[in-house]
């Protein structure tokens, strides 16, 4: 595994009932994510939350649920995920869609960066 040059994390916010035909978002995401080669996709299932309409969406005792939320973190190279993001523009079921800058700290293959090994 090669080392992302200028890593961000792709933060897309959903619901785990948003389907586009008979496929959920968050898997039709995830599968086009490591279809493109995208170095990882995670989809974090919510206790509660709401959005922009301000409904409560929870997950209740003994598995019943109301909807709850959904977040896809997916981590690449800022460009690729910014040229992901624009395949995904006309996709039903996505809530807000937030990019922000990482920094690895480790990677399946490589050992963790030591402070005093950096330039």
């Amino acid at each position: 595994m090669t080392t992302i040059t200028d890593p961000a994390l792709l933060k897309v916010y959903t619901d785990e009932d948003a389907s586009c035909g008979d496929e959920r978002v968050a898997d039709m995401i995830v599968q086009k994510a490591r279809a493109r080669g995208l170095a990882g996709a995670t989809v974090l299932r919510g206790l509660t939350g709401y959005g922009q309409g301000s409904r409560i969406h929870a997950h209740h005792l003994f598995g019943i649920s109301d909807n709850p939320p959904l977040v896809i973190e997916i981590v690449d190279a800022e460009e690729r995920l910014r040229a992901f993001m624009a395949e995904l523009a006309d996709l039903r079921g996505i809530g807000l869609v937030t990019l922000e800058r990482v920094e690895v700290l480790s990677q399946p293959g490589h050992r963790p960066t030591r402070e005093q090994d950096r330039p």
